[in-house]
């Protein structure tokens, strides 16, 4: 049990903001950094970006003393930024829904890599969306251990311009996307590649994480110190990986939440999901139910499951809270 004892500053929290004493409570290694106006601003990464720096301490570090378990953090789009990228990439940015792929591709085999990008590209087409390109995210491998680059893979965007802002609206277009994403998902499968995750595919959204120390992150992405990165909210994770061995993947935040602890009924709810997604999908998702079944990847954490179906319901048409519970 934590007995909390205010200080001025607290004291002063209490008065100026929404900081309560009596909802002091222990939450190490995950996090959130809110703008209470509900305003982007470059101060809510950057407060993102130096609260993971100060839960380092709730990670594991592989014996080379720069692998760690992973972290991350989870923002807005920052929309103005991949609009400097389209432009600079040749093309014009259309006033179409903007969307961002942030995809790990297997970084030495180049059939493979290749491979990866046509699945995507002809799902996104298929969908009736429009690419704009590739961008490939600026790393500073300087900052992992040998583990790390191992297993490091090709780290890359894709943009996406969807439907007209008036045709639809951001809930059907993430709709839509997580079924374009569920697809891939599918076809990377059957295809046997390995190596190949998308971090988050959204409007509304990015994930940056890997298996880097906290204080690492905004080094190994020098795109989270651009200005241009602006964000209402950040959610910031740094991994100690108890029942999961380390992978790049597994870093969070993941693509709906981020999660302190075990879940130690894992296998009793997998079995339920299993059993009830059939339903579930049907229900939900009409004739594109086979799209997203299974809910639960194999060799998900418990985590990463749970984000899995977190999404799931999310995108079937649920709140989030409702979702959560």
């Amino acid at each position: 049990m934590t007995i909390f004892y205010p200080t001025p500053e607290h004291e002063r929290l209490a008065r100026e903001g929404m900081y309560h004493p009596e909802s002091e409570g222990d939450a190490c290694g995950v996090g959130l950094v809110a703008a209470t106006d509900g305003k982007p601003s470059r101060r809510v990464v950057a407060a993102g970006i130096e609260a993971l720096k100060a839960v380092w301490h709730r990670g594991a570090v592989d014996a080379d003393g720069k692998t760690g378990d992973g972290a991350g953090l989870h923002i807005d789009l920052p929309v103005r930024f991949f609009d400097d990228a389209i432009s600079d990439s040749g093309h014009r940015p259309m006033p179409n829904r903007l969307a961002v792929g942030m995809v790990f591709l297997p970084r030495t085999d180049l059939s493979a890599q290749e491979n990866c990008r046509t699945i995507v590209e002809a799902e996104i087409i298929d969908a009736g969306y429009t690419i704009y390109g590739w961008r490939q995210v600026p790393v500073n491998v300087s900052v992992i251990g040998d583990k790390a680059q191992a297993t490091r893979p090709e780290i890359e965007q894709i943009m996406i311009a969807g439907p007209m802002p008036d045709e639809v609206d951001a809930t059907e277009f993430e709709k839509n996307l997580y079924l374009v994403r569920r697809r891939i998902e599918k076809k990377i499968i059957a295809a046997q590649i390995r190596d190949f995750y998308i971090c988050s595919m959204s409007c509304r959204s990015i994930v940056y994480k890997g298996l880097f120390l906290a204080e690492s992150l905004s080094v190994f992405y020098p795109d989270l110190q651009d200005d241009r990165f602006i964000s209402r909210v950040a959610i910031f994770h740094q991994r100690y990986s108890t029942n999961t061995f380390p992978q790049w993947w597994l870093a969070q935040p993941f693509r709906g939440l981020a999660h302190n602890g075990e879940i130690n009924t894992i296998r009793g709810n997998q079995n339920w999901m299993k059993s009830h997604e059939i339903k579930m999908a049907s229900i939900a998702f009409g004739a594109q139910s086979d799209d997203i079944k299974p809910v639960i990847p194999a060799g998900s954490s418990d985590t990463a499951a749970l984000d899995a179906v977190f999404e799931t319901l999310v995108r079937s048409g649920k709140e989030a809270p409702t979702a959560k519970l």
